[in-house]
């Protein structure tokens, strides 16, 4: 065999130690990247339980401020509920009180009425008073103020003065209008009757604010119309329609001319209304008839 034939010899053995030598080089940094990686993972894996300790050590100390501020919240409710058991006690007692006070109000005013005291109407409950009889009267005095008393008696004391308006002399439409609007419902079912006696409240009440009455002339001390009545009837009752309000208007004409004893009465006056004529009612309060507790220019019911 000649020299080339050995030379092929050998770098045909020395080409798969270098393959070998190459292989194992990768390997080692493959390895290199792996260990180096794995490292990392280490470190990332070390982290994140630090971070869960802390976390765990932070919710930890939550669940602890949680369990201290519900026991506060505990202790505080307790609180609240025994002060406020203190309270109620304390209130009803108070009440207790109270109501035996008024009690013995009450039995002190009916003996006063019953000896024949006239006390003044805003110190009386009249409906919480037992008198004999069961009635009081309302009167007023000289002194301008409103008493309670029993039917007919006369005060020993003589305290302000003369009466000069007893309730029973007031015309029944004053003693509707001097009622509250539950006291009035409770008298009366009627509608019209009710309408009446507010009618007549607007008339000589301020505070009633909504006036359908208008000052009279010669002879006349005060009227409405039967339209503008229509329309104040549908004010004081929402909802209604002007057809029902228009049937009210000549409902009321009875309780009105009934309830005043006359003292009201119904006139007719032409009218003329865009070139047209037409004849309207009017509810009119002459000049000359006596009320009880008017005097001229006076406004009392």
């Amino acid at each position: 065999m000649g020299t080339d034939g050995a030379t092929a010899l050998e770098r045909q053995s020395r080409d798969p130690t270098r393959d070998l030598e190459a292989r194992l080089t990768a390997l080692e940094s493959h390895i290199d990247d792996l260990e180096a990686e794995l490292a990392a993972k280490d470190e990332r894996i070390a982290a994140l339980e630090a971070d869960l300790e802390e976390t765990t050590a932070e919710n930890e100390r939550l669940d602890a401020r949680v369990a201290d501020l519900e026991a506060h919240v505990e202790d505080v409710e307790d609180d609240l509920e025994t002060r406020d058991a203190r309270i109620e006690a304390r209130l009803e007692a108070h009440e207790r009180k109270l109501e035996a006070t008024n009690d013995r109000v009450r039995e002190l005013q009916a003996r006063e009425l019953e000896k024949g005291a006239h006390l003044r109407a805003d110190t009386v409950d009249e409906t919480e008073l037992e008198v004999a009889g069961g009635t009081l009267e309302r009167i007023t005095k000289a002194d301008g103020h409103t008493y309670y008393r029993l039917p007919e008696q006369a005060d020993p004391l003589a305290r302000g003065g003369e009466v000069t308006l007893a309730y029973g002399d007031l015309l029944p439409i004053q003693q509707l209008a001097r009622m509250d609007e539950e006291m009035l419902r409770s008298t009366t079912s009627a509608l019209p009757t009710r309408l009446a006696a507010k009618l007549w409240k607007a008339r000589t009440d301020a505070s009633v604010g909504d006036d359908p009455w208008e000052p009279g002339g010669a002879g006349i001390k005060a009227y409405v119309t039967a339209s503008d009545l229509k329309h104040w009837i549908r004010r004081q009752e929402p909802g209604i329609s002007d057809a029902y309000a228009k049937k009210l208007v000549s409902r009321m004409i009875d309780p009105l001319l009934d309830l005043s004893r006359n003292r009201l009465a119904i006139r007719r006056r032409t009218e003329r209304k865009n070139g047209l004529e037409y004849t309207e009612r009017r509810i009119v309060l002459p000049a000359d008839v006596d009320i009880p507790g008017e005097t001229t220019g006076s406004t009392d019911q």
